[in-house]
């Protein structure tokens, strides 16, 4: 799954005894290097920002933009702000120390690594089974496929990605032409609706109203559960690690979470313009139906590509980064991690298959939620590393000024998550 960037060593002298120039291929292996160490920095981002991505991310965005109208541009300009403080953080930490975060929780106190990584793979687990859904209805609003058969059909899609020979360089590109694929099209079915952006931006500043579930759900769905560690977990199988490429990790972390927003902010003033013009949405498939509404049949072949993306992008990512936390990153076989890889697609597939062919709209909802709630866990292990262990960043001087952001961002999480409890706990009655 992961490939390890290019050797950097060329020698400066031939082994003759002479001196000689350093050979003129040295130039384009260097640049070899740079590109491919690009090309991994591109996949971590678009990784991350692909496992947000999913159909829980479309549902929630619809779902609270058709409850709160204009005012949920309020929460997703929050929610941006806090997940790059957040994920600035936790790449830093996990970058500069060369550890994953269950390696580095295991190393604050025995067994708390154990504990996240058990945490985050049932909230894996649940994301993963609303993930094969979606690419099955993606399936469905594309050619018109059962939903029980695309989903299996795009789960051994999936686990081919994973069987390939060169499984990593797969990956990284799969996630940015299909992240790429999405936001181009939602542009498009944004611009057909025609949506207030005035008053949106408006409430930006001064929202008409304020829900604590929405902003605690989307930064769950953003950077909750496994997903802010997705793309710091991929550079460290790649080899970006260490003091040396802090300006790259930090460079990478943000730039993902915008990608979100603004994938996001998109998908929001879609469904907007719909909502506002005060078309009726089909409870069934809010999305599909603002989609359609928008820009008719090709707004419902488009909705089936953007679903169909997210979702089988979110597969890719769920899977590989709930296994990165079962497995250790120099103990684990190449062969091991690809064999739990696809048996983890295997099983979210099947127990897809066994709940009916359909994720219900409030266990996509519920489980951004849920990830919000665990949330601060994670989070606070590295920030503590960040705070306390030194020891454990290779010499590293991390900035003070980041963790008052971190600290801050997490005080919020927390704030956030109690005032939420009760909202989510609704959403399972």
């Amino acid at each position: 799954m992961s490939h390890p960037p290019p050797d950097a060593s060329t020698p400066d002298t031939a082994m003759s005894g002479t001196s000689t120039p350093v050979p003129a291929a040295a130039p384009a292996a260097d640049s070899r290097m740079a590109a491919g160490t690009r090309s991994t920095l591109l996949g971590a981002m678009f990784l991350m920002a692909t496992s947000a991505i999913g159909p829980g991310f479309i549902t929630q965005t619809t779902t609270f933009t058709v409850q709160l109208g204009a005012a949920f541009a309020f929460a997703i300009a929050l929610s941006i702000l806090v997940d790059i403080a957040l994920q600035l953080n936790v790449w830093r930490i996990i970058g500069v120390s060369g550890r994953r975060a269950q390696e580095l929780g295991n190393l604050v106190l025995p067994g708390l690594g154990v504990a996240m990584a058990v945490l985050l793979a049932v909230g894996g687990l649940v994301f993963n089974i609303g993930n094969v859904s979606g690419t099955g209805l993606g399936t469905d609003a594309m050619f018109g496929l059962s939903p029980r058969i695309g989903g299996a059909l795009s789960g051994a899609l999936a686990i081919a990605v994973f069987l390939s020979r060169r499984a990593g360089v797969a990956m990284d590109r799969i996630v940015v032409v299909l992240g790429l694929a999405m936001i181009t099209l939602t542009t498009y079915v944004a611009i057909s609706s025609g949506p207030p952006v005035g008053e949106a931006l408006q409430n930006v500043v001064l929202p008409e109203q304020v829900s604590f579930l929405a902003i605690t759900t989307i930064i769950g769905g953003t950077i909750g559960g496994y997903i802010v560690y997705a793309g710091a977990h991929r550079l460290i199988d790649s080899g970006i690690t260490g003091v040396d490429h802090v300006r790259e990790i930090t460079r990478a972390s943000v730039v993902g979470i915008l990608i979100t927003g603004v994938m996001r902010t998109l998908l929001f003033l879609a469904i907007l313009g719909v909502v506002d013009g005060g078309a009726p949405l089909d409870s069934a498939s809010p999305a599909a139906s603002a989609f359609s509404q928008a820009a008719g049949q090709v707004g419902l072949r488009v909705f089936g590509v953007v679903l169909w993306a997210a979702a089988i992008t979110s597969v890719i990512g769920a899977s590989y980064t709930v296994v990165s936390f079962l497995t250790s990153s120099t103990r684990t076989s190449e062969r091991t991690r690809t064999v739990l890889v696809c048996s983890f697609i295997a099983l979210s597939t099947v127990l897809f298959v066994l709940l009916g062919g359909a994720a219900p709209t409030n266990l996509l909802v519920f489980a951004g939620a849920f990830n919000g709630l665990l949330l601060p866990f994670g989070i606070a292990v590295l920030l503590w590393v960040g705070t306390r262990r030194a020891d454990l960043l290779n010499g590293y001087a991390y900035p003070r000024w980041l963790l008052v952001v971190g600290w801050t961002a997490w005080l919020l999480t927390i704030y956030l998550a109690v005032n939420s409890v009760r909202p989510v706990i609704a959403l399972l009655s």
